[in-house]
């Protein structure tokens, strides 16, 4: 409006300098070692789709992807030599190269041997050969949450979404370096200002 009428000028001018509400800042949600321990260990091992579930949410957490980032991996992404790793196209396109767990680069071997050699070049695949979608992956998870809720019963009292995830490995990455720097490169956060949060949460 101040361009619009330029006559309301100081009138707007008073409304732009009121202060914000301030309001309460909630801790992230994560997970718990044995939470996590659970989501992960619950997909079918014996089964070509359990293999991929597991091997997709293994690779959410070590990495701690956006979901955006985890279904647009393409096979050509993942390396294994000298250790498993991966590369992950970001926000703002910005790049970076991730190693993985040494449980995590064992799931995605096992991933790949039974994937098949499909038209499509994501890495994961859903039950039509087709590239995962992010609305494919929550449902996944949450069919896994549940499954996990019989052998840690902690997960039935928390919403868990697939940035919780991402939240959880955070965390795991803040307690093992104590370093806020290497959380905001392994994120692939812009800046610390975004990283800030976990150091509330931990």
């Amino acid at each position: 409006l101040e361009y619009r009428v330029p006559s309301a000028l100081d009138q707007i001018r008073q409304v732009l300098a009121i202060p914000l509400k301030k309001t309460d800042t909630k801790l992230v949600r994560h997970l718990t070692v044995p939470e996590m321990q659970a989501i992960l260990d619950a997909p079918d091992r014996r089964t070509r789709m359990g293999i991929r579930d597991r091997a997709m949410l293994h690779v959410c957490v070590a990495g701690g992807l956006r979901v955006s980032e985890l279904v647009g991996l393409r096979v050509e992404d993942v390396a294994f030599d000298p250790r498993p790793c991966i590369a992950i196209q970001g926000k703002g396109r910005r790049e970076r190269r991730l190693p993985l767990w040494k449980a995590s680069g064992t799931v995605l071997r096992e991933w790949l041997a039974v994937r098949g050699s499909g038209n499509d070049p994501a890495l994961f695949l859903n039950a039509r050969g087709q590239a995962m979608t992010r609305a494919g992956f929550a449902y996944i998870l949450r069919k896994y949450v549940h499954v996990a809720q019989g052998a840690c019963a902690s997960l039935r009292e928390k919403r868990i979404s697939p940035h919780g995830l991402r939240h959880t490995c955070a965390l795991m990455t803040l307690q093992a370096t104590g370093d806020i720097r290497k959380v905001a490169l392994w994120l692939g956060h812009n800046s610390l200002q975004s990283t800030e949060m976990y150091l509330r949460a931990d």
